[in-house]
């Protein structure tokens, strides 16, 4: 079974940048990164839990929040079984708990799917990231 670990959370000020990781074990034989959607996702205090990006089997690249567009690039490396979270120009706002999540679904749609959070199977407990001065 899939197991997401989130790292790279902290206390940074507003205009840094930040690189969240996710790290991905658990697979079985013929079994890659590649194989999954993945998404990240962030829940700021006392909100909701809202989709951030998210990246299909194929590589398309969703960007949900206007936010973020512009701000926050996902990226993953096959070969370490790693997904990132570069955050760049960190604002206040930005502070909550940030989660990836993976499905292993060859639907090149999945994106774009309503609600999104309930098309992932697997989940990271998260990282927390405070923007403060």
């Amino acid at each position: 079974q899939l197991q997401l670990v989130e790292s790279g959370g902290g206390l940074v000020q507003p205009g840094e940048s930040l690189r969240l990781s996710c790290a991905a074990s658990g697979f079985t034989l013929d079994d890659y990164l590649d194989d999954y959607a993945i998404a990240w996702f962030r829940q700021a205090p006392g909100k909701e839990r809202e989709t951030i990006l998210c990246i299909t089997r194929a590589g398309s690249i969703s960007e949900y929040p206007d936010s973020v567009k512009g701000r926050f690039t996902i990226s993953r490396d096959r070969y370490k079984n790693m997904v990132y979270l570069e955050i760049n120009t960190l604002k206040f706002e930005d502070t909550g708990d940030y989660y990836c999540a993976a499905d292993r679904t060859p639907d090149p749609g999945i994106c774009l799917s309503e609600p999104l959070q309930g098309r992932f199977e697997y989940w990271g407990q998260g990282t927390h990231v405070t923007v403060s001065v």
